[in-house]
């Protein structure tokens, strides 16, 4: 991902009628575009103090929604980049695959997250995108999203945000995987995961773990046994109650003590 991207002057463009738009994944069932203003997540993935003319162009972009059933792909290594996609509802994990068939799960995507800006610079996908439960998403062409980053400086200012999250995610993964210990991997990834949720106006304290014990392992570089060792460490100590995939945190500073 590049730094600050570096736009043209203002060019009037056309916005082609949505029918006119072919999906990432032609196969794939489509829906009729939602309006922002109706959505729960408007908040977190649109960008904020667009006037009326702005937030309706803003709506013209999103050509469709997509239904993406849990297991299915919403996209794949190689494919050919065309949109980027905020999740409405569910939840996904990206995925590398190594070469020995191994999955390496890169990042867990909540309602108002987005997805595909990994395509941006090399054109194609560098990862899977696979829905962890049944899911929706906004399709967003990028092609369209990039001429209006062009004239309105609020949607400009907010692909760049989404492009340094990124970053700033990337790397706080990389130092979570180099410098941590088992014990500090999973309460960061609980604290995180509660953080994440209370934005978006959820419990951080009690919630259920769409993903795996498996796909966590993946995710904080540890077997599947070690995380749950420490899921039953925690509960021992008294900072999480566990009962499956139900969590509830009972000491959130202990857990940031960790």
């Amino acid at each position: 991902m590049s730094d600050v991207l570096d736009y043209p002057a203002v060019i009037p463009v056309a916005i082609p009628a949505p029918h006119a738009l072919k999906p990432t994944h032609p196969a794939a069932p489509a829906r009729p575009a939602v309006r922002c203003s109706s959505c729960a997540m408007h908040a977190i993935c649109m960008p904020q103090g667009l006037t009326p003319f702005q937030a309706a162009r803003l709506d013209s972009l999103i050509c469709s929604t997509r239904m993406v059933k849990q297991g299915e792909a919403l996209y794949r290594t190689n494919d050919q980049f065309q949109s980027i996609y905020e999740v409405r509802a569910g939840s996904f994990k990206t995925v590398l695959m190594h070469r020995d068939g191994r999955e390496q799960v890169t990042g867990f995507h909540l309602a108002g997250d987005s997805l595909g800006l990994d395509g941006i610079g090399p054109s194609r996908h560098s990862c899977d995108a696979i829905a962890i439960e049944d899911s929706n998403v906004c399709i967003i062409p990028f092609s369209l999203l990039e001429a209006m980053c062009r004239e309105v400086k609020p949607v400009q200012q907010h692909v760049h945000r989404m492009m340094g999250s990124e970053i700033v995610r990337e790397s706080a993964l990389m130092m979570l995987l180099g410098t941590m210990s088992a014990e500090q991997r999973v309460a960061s990834f609980l604290l995180n995961l509660s953080e994440r949720l209370k934005a978006r106006g959820y419990s951080p304290a009690e919630f259920n773990l769409r993903m795996t014990r498996e796909e966590i392992g993946s995710y904080l570089g540890m077997k599947l046994e070690t995380v749950s060792r420490m899921f039953s460490k925690f509960q021992r100590d008294g900072l999480i109650d566990a009962c499956g995939k139900q969590i509830r945190i009972l000491d959130l500073d202990g857990l940031a003590r960790v």
